[in-house]
Formats: C-alpha cells, sequence, structure tokens
C-alpha cells in the first residue's frame, strides 16, 4: 500500500509541475510560416472571422476569396443582396452620419450585425478604413478585437505636419515646406520668404480629403478665398508649388521589414469625374507609368518610411502619396495614409497579387501573431519587376454638378460593354473586377441607388477597366470619357418634392472610400 502511495503522490507532483523546459503550458505554438505557399494555406485553412466594417466592401474587394471566413459588414448595398459574403443590415434610426467613423459605429450598435458576429463566435477581429477610441470601445463591448494600431496612434500619424517630421527622420524629403500656423497673409509671405519657397503656393490643413483641405494659394485674392479654411486651423503645412505628377504606393511594416507594392500614377481634380481641384478621382498601374530610377527610388523612400514608422510604434498597412518634380524627376513625400485607402483595390488586385499573395494578407499575418520568415528585399524586388505589373485603370465618378435632386434610377454593379458607336450597355451581373475580359468591358461598382440623395460631390460608383485612362501628358483619353458619360447617363434624378428635407450641404460631405 504504501508503494501505492508514494508511486501515485509521484504522479500528482509530475502532473503539476512546470514543464522541463520552463515554458508555461498553453495552446500549441503556431507554426512559423516559411514561405508564400505556406501563407496562403494558412489562410485558405483560417477559422478566425474576420469583418471589414465598412460603408461599402470597395477597399477590400476580392479578399474573402483569399481568406477564409473573412467577411464584410456594410452600410451601403452595392449587390443589391448578391454577394454571398456582404451583410448589409437594415435600415435602422440614427443621427446623421458625419464621417465614415459615425457608420462604422452605428454598424456595432445595430442588432442584426450584434447577432451576426455572436453567431459565428470564434473570437472575432475587425478590420475598417477609418476607425476612432469609440469604435475600438463598441468593438471591444462585443467581443471583437481590432487588428490595426490604436486610433489615437493612427491620428498622430495622419496629422500632415507630423507626415514631414516622420519623412525627415526617415531621410525621406517632402516639398520644400514651410510648417505655421497662419494669421494672415501678410504673415503667410514673410513665412515663406523665411524659407525661400517663393509665393506660388499649395497649402494643406493638418488632417482631411486633399479635395477639401488642399489650398493653391498664388495671390491674396486665392487667400481670401479659403482663408475661413485656413486661419484657426493651428499649424499648416506650406509647399512650394511644382510641376508634379502625384503618384500612390502602398505597403506594409512589418516584424520581418516593409513589404511595398507597386508605384501608381493618380488621377486628380479631373473635372469629368470630381468637382474637387486637387482631388483624389482614381488611379492607374502599368508597368512603365516611371522610370525604372523614380521606382526605384520610390520603392526604398517607403521602405525607409515603413522601418520609421515601426519605430513610432505603427505597424501594418499605410499608403504614401509621391510628388514627381517633372523638372527635375525629383520626388518628394507628399502625405501619408496610415490605413488601407481607395487605392487598395489596385494594388491587392495586381498580377503580383494572384502570383504571390495580396498585401493586405500580410497585414493580417502581423496581427495574427503567427511567425513568419521571408526574404523581405527579394519579394520587394519581384513585385517591381515590371513582368508582374498588369495595366489597370480605377475612376470614382462623383456628381459634378452644382445640383441636389433623388435618384430614380442608377446603374447597377456588374460588368459593362462599350459598343462600336461608344455608346455603354449593361452585360451581365458580377462583383469580381477580374471578369473584366478586354479594354472594351468595366467593371461598375454602384455606390448611389434610388431614393439616395444626389449632390454635389457624391460618390456615383467606381470604374474599373483594363487599360490606361490617361495619355502621357496626364489628360484623360476620349475612351475613358465615353466610359464615364455612358456611367453617368445610367443616373437619372427627380427634383426635390416640397414636404421633402433640403439636404445640408453647409459643410463639404465626407469621402466614404
Amino acid at each position: 500500500m504504501a508503494t501505492k502511495a508514494r508511486t501515485a503522490a509521484k504522479s500528482a507532483a509530475k502532473s503539476t509541475a512546470k514543464p522541463a523546459t520552463g515554458k508555461k503550458r498553453g495552446r500549441p505554438r503556431k507554426k512559423k510560416l516559411r514561405n508564400i505557399s505556406e501563407i496562403r494555406r494558412f489562410f485558405h485553412r483560417n477559422e478566425v472571422p474576420i469583418y471589414f466594417i465598412s460603408a461599402t466592401n470597395f477597399n477590400l474587394l476580392g479578399l474573402d476569396e483569399w481568406v477564409k471566413n473573412f467577411k464584410y459588414i456594410n452600410y451601403i448595398d452595392c449587390y443589391d443582396g448578391r454577394h454571398p459574403n456582404v451583410l448589409c443590415p437594415a435600415e435602422a434610426p440614427h443621427a446623421e452620419f458625419q464621417s465614415i467613423e459615425d457608420i462604422n459605429n452605428y454598424l456595432l450598435q445595430h442588432k442584426e450585425v450584434v447577432e451576426y458576429i455572436a453567431g459565428r463566435g470564434k473570437r472575432p477581429k475587425a478590420v475598417f478604413l477609418m476607425f476612432d477610441e469609440e469604435t475600438e470601445r463598441l468593438a471591444k463591448d462585443i467581443g471583437a478585437k481590432v487588428w490595426f494600431p490604436k486610433a489615437k496612434l493612427r491620428s498622430r500619424v495622419d496629422n500632415k505636419i507630423e507626415t514631414v517630421r516622420i519623412g525627415d527622420k526617415a531621410g525621406v524629403p517632402s516639398v520644400p515646406n514651410a510648417l505655421s500656423v497662419v494669421k494672415s497673409y501678410a504673415q503667410l509671405r514673410k513665412v515663406c520668404d523665411k524659407a525661400g519657397i517663393g509665393h506660388d503656393l499649395v497649402l494643406q490643413s493638418a488632417y482631411g480629403d486633399s479635395g477639401h483641405t488642399t489650398f493653391f494659394i498664388k495671390s491674396e485674392a486665392d487667400f481670401r478665398q479659403h482663408e475661413h479654411e485656413i486661419i484657426g486651423e493651428g499649424e499648416i503645412k506650406i509647399m512650394k508649388r511644382l510641376n508634379c505628377r502625384g503618384s500612390a504606393i502602398e505597403a506594409c511594416a512589418t516584424k520581418q521589414g516593409t513589404i511595398v507594392g507597386p508605384l501608381m500614377t493618380e488621377l486628380v481634380g479631373f473635372k469629368e469625374l470630381t468637382p474637387y481641384r486637387g482631388g483624389w478621382c482614381g488611379n492607374e498601374i502599368f508597368a512603365n507609368a516611371f522610370s525604372p530610377a523614380v521606382r526605384e527610388q520610390a520603392k526604398q523612400y517607403t521602405f525607409q518610411f515603413g522601418e520609421q514608422l515601426k519605430k513610432e510604434g505603427y505597424r501594418g498597412y499605410f499608403e504614401l502619396d509621391f510628388l514627381i518634380d517633372l523638372d527635375s524627376d525629383n520626388i518628394y513625400l507628399g502625405e501619408l495614409n496610415p490605413r488601407i485607402t481607395g487605392a487598395s483595390s489596385m494594388t491587392n488586385h495586381a498580377a503580383f497579387a494572384h502570383a504571390d499573395a495580396p498585401l493586405f494578407l500580410f497585414h493580417l499575418l502581423e496581427f495574427s501573431n503567427v511567425e513568419f520568415d521571408l526574404d523581405i528585399e527579394d519579394l520587394n524586388a519581384r513585385w517591381a519587376d515590371p513582368d508582374n505589373i498588369d495595366s489597370w485603370t480605377q475612376m470614382v465618378i462623383k456628381h459634378t454638378d452644382d445640383s441636389v435632386d433623388i435618384l430614380s434610377a442608377a446603374p447597377e454593379t456588374g460588368i459593362y460593354r462599350m459598343k462600336d458607336d461608344g455608346s455603354i450597355e449593361f452585360d451581365r451581373f458580377d462583383y469580381h473586377r477580374r471578369a473584366v475580359e478586354s479594354e472594351r468591358e468595366a467593371f461598375f461598382l454602384r455606390i448611389l441607388k434610388p431614393g439616395d440623395y444626389r449632390y454635389e460631390g457624391a460618390d456615383l460608383g467606381i470604374l474599373v477597366t483594363r487599360g490606361r485612362s490617361m495619355n502621357n501628358g496626364f489628360k484623360l483619353v476620349d475612351r475613358s470619357k465615353k466610359w464615364i458619360n455612358g456611367i453617368k447617363k445610367g443616373f437619372k434624378g427627380r427634383p426635390l418634392a416640397a414636404a421633402e428635407p433640403a439636404l445640408d450641404q453647409t459643410d463639404p460631405q465626407f469621402k466614404i472610400l
């Protein structure tokens, strides 16, 4: 009996003792991923519910086909209920939205959304286009973890003034500039004289969409036109105006290094697409958009900036705007978007994404706490290879007239075809951009639907085509204009009735993309 007792005691001691390695018992450690194939397989088998919560699913279009259990929760139903992975809850009473954050906070409190997320269980994760500290709180309340750096940190680095300072630390030059509070036009000129940047200027406030918060100032009359948006807005970024070409590049700062996507051209300020001078309205991606030297420099600057962002505490997906001086070929940092953007759909559908993996998968990998080991330098070189870049264009079509009405008809989401006479006709429903077979076809993602207000600056939808939209002189080609006009003709409106509330347009409408 004594022997049996001693044996039992030894067994009990072994069962309660710490492992010989000194490591705590717990969940088994996830296997380190060592190549692209293993990363793709990891997401193909993913069991963790991940939700992209936003106004639409445009920014991460198609990611659900790469990541098992990836779903979209959206306010706007672009697909009339026909997308299998999009949940658009029924309209519930809410205060007027002033931002994308307001939309997301509404969705996180919606009964249908809360029940849907709870029903799928398994420690859900959430990603957003935009969010604030209230969004973080609401996500936590329903048991969801936000897979992005904290809102407070994002807000700090998103400040255009702070972006200049981060760039300086990273060795990434900004357009010749001065950072100053602006109190009057006379004081502005003194600041510029001291900085040696002349008086033909571009001013940007710390936050906001470039279409609304970028001001071109060459004279006192120009300043008077915008002084109510400049004076009292704190420190302003005051830049020398360049003869330049806008570009965009997306990247992901990971523990292994910063992964860099391709350099894209930007469509800016076209009156056919946007009423805002300086307003972003689309992107082109094609192999020879820039010289090899410019592409290499942009890639290197983006890598440096991403490594500095990690030192600032930020990790994951981000986008940089670069301005390329056409007179000198110098590259300057324009601004930082510490998030996915309107260009993300282009980046994550490029040829290299299909050959390897979409860039956003590396963001999800970074936040999934799975160890991985990749040769980032080799990956960046491969993604910069012109053979891995195909030619596509996306155009964001806004209502450009100074008018307000209510839509009675709108083109549906799907594939459209251009006929021989240049007119546009609906061909078939689809939610895949890759369904576009030639430059005679285009994918249109509808944003505004019948019953919505149509007002100056409202996003009507996004048109995606193969090939280029601009010529080498950065002007829209005739084919692009035909596509834009053809889609716009599909929108019909009726005047506001006397009993209907007028739309308050005292402030510019916020950008939802």
